[in-house]
């Protein structure tokens, strides 16, 4: 590395670092995204529309007696035809029509409304008309006792997962699959943000630069390529500062903070997980956790694993954002303000949008190959192959996603570097694409 890439990455680097809001989002990016996570969650849960009224016209008269009123649903029973009360009951939101031979017919069932209808309202109204049905029919039977029966048949199974793959001797317990989605969307999630945060930042501080005519000044005595990685490199420390801040913190709490507030029982049971061994789940019932939540918390406490978590989170946000900065480096180069730029960067957007995308197809099936082959395209692999990792996949597939993704970086700063040192001194207008990719050809 030249000196003067070094002296820009300095200069980047402290500029940045030594900004309030770097100290501020830091500290409140994680609680963000957690808050980003939970909020809709808890507006879903918390959130209550208006009372809905429905009238039921039952002429079975075998289920609107156990139809039974919800958070947002009233139901009442109404004696009146169904003309009569479409015309007569405009004031409720719905008249909900049962058939006579519903039981034997289940398509005898029509819902009037008086307003737009709500998919959730249907599904609740249908699914406690079949549950309603279901018991029906099983009357017929004519069985003693049968509600006795049914809740003591009801039985909800706690199933332990164990890797055959790893050993068929002993019981090696695999990673809750649960665990590992919420670990997966965290760290894509984390991922995109960070590529997309300080991708722009690199095409803004080239803008910048570029407009006030201070570029014109720095390539008088420092290369246009150094000057370009000095930039990408600089701001890349933050990002890799960021990350460790984070790490620190979360390894820490999760080390020292959580064996302080919970159980020892729960943490021996945490530590015969983190081993690889298996637990009395009747042991583990008593304390009122239930086996997904103690796998979290083996994961949470695990010093090692959660290390080597943020060790990969750390090496794909850096090949990632390498890979797309330079990229976003040509862009800022090539235009003389952000609302030009648009245009420009949104074939370097649309693939890190992608790349979250597929990141959805991951947690439903880690090991197809639309989830293998998108973590080895440099294009989505930072942030597909993270969303893999908690699924514990081999270790040779993360190794190789890193290579393929660090030398792609390499072609992508020779190509973005061709742009670059023509668009810095380029004034006057917004070039098209193939305008760009002519100045590749430019020799200098």
């Amino acid at each position: 590395m030249s000196k003067n890439i070094f002296l820009i990455i300095q200069r980047e680097f402290n500029e940045r670092v030594r900004k309030k809001s770097f100290i501020i989002t830091t500290l409140l990016m994680p609680l963000l995204m957690l808050a980003i996570m939970i909020i809709p969650g808890l507006i879903m849960a918390f959130a209550t529309g208006e009372e809905k009224q429905i009238a039921v016209i039952d002429q079975s008269g075998r289920i609107a007696p156990s139809l039974h009123n919800e958070d947002e649903i009233r139901f009442e029973i109404v004696d009146m035809d169904t003309e009569e009360a479409r015309k007569s009951l405009t004031d409720r939101y719905a008249i909900l029509y049962i058939g006579s031979n519903v039981v034997d017919n289940p398509s005898e069932v029509r819902l009037y409304v008086n307003t737009s209808s709500s998919m959730a309202v249907e599904s609740s109204i249908t699914e406690q008309i079949s549950k309603i049905i279901e018991k029906e029919k099983l009357k017929r039977y004519d069985i003693e006792d049968l509600d006795k029966i049914l809740a003591d048949v009801s039985t909800e199974v706690s199933m332990q997962v164990f890797r055959n793959d790893k050993s068929q001797e002993d019981d090696t317990q695999a990673k809750s699959s649960t665990v590992a989605t919420v670990l997966g969307y965290v760290m894509s999630f984390t991922l995109y943000m960070f590529i997309l945060i300080y991708g722009s930042m690199v095409m803004q501080a080239v803008i910048e630069e570029k407009s006030s005519r201070v570029l014109e000044v720095l390539v008088s005595s420092v290369r246009p390529f150094d000057l370009m990685m000095g930039k990408i490199l600089g701001i890349a420390s933050v990002a890799v500062v960021q990350i460790l801040i984070w790490a620190v913190l979360v390894v820490g709490i999760g080390s020292m903070g959580l064996p302080s507030l919970l159980p020892d029982e729960v943490m021996t049971s945490a530590a015969v997980i983190q081993q690889g061994g298996s637990i009395d789940m009747a042991r583990v019932n008593t304390v009122d956790l239930n086996p997904e939540m103690l796998q979290a918390v083996a994961t949470a406490t695990d010093v090692g694993y959660m290390t080597t978590l943020f060790t990969y989170l750390l090496l794909f946000l850096l090949g990632g954002y390498l890979f797309y900065s330079a990229m976003y480096a040509a862009v800022g180069s090539a235009v003389e303000n952000v609302q030009d730029s648009s245009q420009l960067q949104m074939p370097i957007t649309l693939p890190i949008i992608l790349s979250l995308m597929l990141s959805f197809v991951v947690i439903k099936d880690p090991t197809s190959p639309v989830s293998f082959w998108a973590s080895m395209i440099p294009f989505t692999s930072p942030i597909v192959m993270i969303a893999r990792i908690p699924y514990d996949i081999p270790t040779w597939e993360i190794i190789l996603s890193l290579v393929i993704l660090y030398t792609s970086f390499i072609g992508m700063v020779w190509f973005a570097g061709k742009i670059y040192r023509v668009g810095i001194f380029m004034y006057g207008k917004k070039p098209s694409f193939k305008e760009i990719f002519k100045w590749m050809n430019y020799k200098y």
